[in-house]
């Protein structure tokens, strides 16, 4: 077993990196579908490449609603892996439906067979996502200050398989037709499979084997634990949780228009020529990971150097931080909007390439701001026998987002690109600004758990 000491030598557990290489493979998976998913939906039935044939205000519904849900179904599987089937199994669960999701939406375009995949692949990021964020938590002791530092490593080495997706997915997809693209990620999450059951038993040892609710029910018949309702501490905690769920919700409903209104302003009205070749919009979906897996060890060095030095920002404050980063993001996009001559431009004027990537830039530094840590907030907030159950909790700030997304596209055609992304630039500044003023209260009530 890995000594999870605080004092212990700021050496990750080799357990992190099995669970980041499985992680990597689902995550492969899902964003090389989500890298075409809404261009498949608006691409005609009749095109070489295949598609659904919807208008886009209609697919950016299905896609909010499919990716929210994504993210909603979590909190469903957390509560059953802690009840019945234990982490470990759950994320075999996940990653079997969410291959043969895959591989029933490659099948046919046909109305069924998009459904069902898109349900199954629903069903499976329900069992794999807030379970194998839980394990990993599982590897830390209360205080242990390589936590913060664990989850954004976790977060960058999947984040290098997301940048492998677009591309793999999106040339096979865009190239072969779009239903290669679903083979391609099904695929992904197959290899993922066999790499996990290979090497679960002899780096994870007894981590996620036994629901929680099973151990915890153990424990009170041996008399090792009281059995007592939730204590004053943990509500405060569980506050927390509730109370930047709510804030993240609108960090996420800005991120996510990646896939979504980024996604068809990017093929619409970005010049993506360099020389002579132009670089397929599905490409651009890649930005982003690289960027997290460039910025990952920096990030991870910060908060241990800043942890040593007494100086970490608080959980908080650096979700504060991450939203301003945001906002930044988007004013790039405004920029960008106004420098082809508005909404009411012509067709064929472009905006530099340099703002989206700018965009990019910031989004994925307040990302590393956000993400890593909130998952790591949620294993150290969240009564240990319920950690599985909050993960899903914290997902469902996720799927409100992504819901919010998908509907967002319509807007754009509505109200103007630069009218949708100001907007999100101002909101996101006064959102950032409220998250600094209650941080330290938040910070008290999680009663020293930081």
């Amino acid at each position: 077993m890995e000594n999870k000491s605080p004092t212990a030598s700021q050496k990750q557990p080799t357990a992190l990196y099995i669970l980041a290489l499985t992680a990597s493979w689902e995550r492969f998976s899902y964003y090389g579908m989500r890298a075409f998913l809404i261009l498949y939906m608006v691409n005609a039935v009749s095109d070489r490449l295949g598609g659904i044939g919807w208008d886009t205000g209609f697919a950016g519904k299905v896609y909010g609603i499919f990716t929210g849900l994504c993210y909603l179904l979590p909190l469903l599987g957390g509560y059953l892996s802690a009840r019945f089937f234990g982490e470990r199994r759950s994320v075999f669960i996940g990653g079997l439906l969410i291959m043969l999701g895959h591989f029933v939406c490659a099948i046919s375009s046909a109305l069924p067979f998009f459904i069902t995949g898109l349900t199954l692949l629903i069903m499976g990021n329900g069992f794999f996502k807030p379970t194998v964020a839980a394990m990993v938590g599982e590897l830390y002791e209360q205080g242990d200050s390589r936590r913060d530092a664990g989850f954004t490593i976790y977060y960058m080495l999947f984040n290098a398989a997301v940048f492998l997706a677009p591309i793999l997915c999106g040339y096979f997809g865009q190239t072969y037709g779009y239903r290669y693209g679903f083979v391609v990620a099904g695929i992904g999450m197959l290899l993922g499979l066999i790499m996990y059951v290979i090497t679960a038993p002899k780096y994870l040892g007894s981590i996620g084997v036994v629901p929680k609710f099973k151990l915890r029910k153990a424990a009170e018949a041996a008399g090792q634990v009281e059995k007592k309702e939730l204590t004053k501490e943990e509500i405060d905690r569980i506050s927390v949780i509730l109370v930047l769920v709510f804030f993240v919700t609108f960090f996420w409903a800005g991120y996510e228009q990646a896939g979504g209104s980024l996604n068809l302003y990017t093929d619409k009205f970005i010049d993506r020529m360099v020389g002579s070749f132009e670089i397929p919009t599905t490409w651009l979906q890649s930005v982003n990971p690289i960027l997290v897996v460039a910025f990952g060890p920096i990030f991870s060095w910060l908060w241990v150097k800043l942890g040593k030095s007494g100086h970490n920002p608080s959980t908080p404050v650096k979700m504060g931080i991450g939203m301003l980063f945001l906002g930044l993001g988007f004013l790039c996009m405004l920029v960008a909007a106004f420098s082809r001559g508005g909404d009411n431009a012509p067709m064929t004027a472009k905006a530099g390439l340099i703002w989206l990537v700018l965009t990019y830039i910031f989004h994925t530094m307040g990302e590393m701001c956000l993400s890593p840590i909130g998952l790591s907030m949620v294993t150290k907030l969240a009564p240990e026998r319920l950690v599985a159950m909050f993960m899903g909790v914290w997902f469902v700030s996720s799927f409100l987002a992504n819901v919010i997304a998908g509907f967002t596209v319509g807007f754009v055609e509505q109200l103007g690109a630069s009218t949708i992304f100001g907007g999100i630039a101002i909101f996101m500044a006064i959102l950032g600004t409220v998250v600094f003023l209650v941080s330290r209260k938040l910070v008290v009530m999680m009663h020293g758990r930081d």
